[in-house]
């Protein structure tokens, strides 16, 4: 192949390995790395002490609890409020015997790291919240903050 050949040959491919080499990571999977970033940062401004699930929920234990752990079937009785990581209230409620199968799923993640009487924080990443949906009360994306204190499960 001649050089003008490969120049051609170069300049047709380009555009193709430009496009190739920009389609890098999957959305879901760079969404979820801005919420870890947002969420590092708010532990680190907030001095809290937190803990990295596998799923990407963080928690903060202020009080341990004792007794055993929930599990997904447990019925909840606990005081809890949510809020976005700028502080603003969306929800705030005490709730007796919730069913962690119809809550976000970080926040049952979350739930599930708790003892009886315990006490603390669940961060959820917007992939385990609302996610791009959103709520009229909670934007696309959203990073959510669970403040909660366990009562009592069955």
């Amino acid at each position: 192949m001649t050089s003008a050949g490969k120049t051609r040959l170069f300049f047709w491919l380009l555009p193709f390995l430009l496009v190739f080499l920009s389609c890098g990571k999957d959305p879901h999977e760079e969404r979820a790395e801005k919420d870890r970033l947002k969420i590092l940062a708010y532990i680190e401004e907030h001095g809290l002490e937190a803990t990295e699930l596998d799923s990407g929920v963080f928690i903060v234990k202020e009080v341990e609890g004792s007794g055993p752990y929930p599990n997904e079937e447990s019925k909840i009785s606990l005081f809890y409020v949510g809020s976005l990581l700028d502080g603003t209230v969306f929800d705030s409620q005490y709730a007796e015997n919730m069913d962690l199968r119809f809550v976000v799923r970080g926040f049952s993640m979350g739930i599930l790291e708790f003892r009886r009487g315990g006490k603390g924080i669940i961060l959820v990443p917007s992939g385990l919240g609302y996610g791009e949906r959103g709520t009229y009360t909670i934007p696309r994306n959203a990073v959510l903050v669970f403040e909660v204190e366990i009562f009592d499960f069955q």
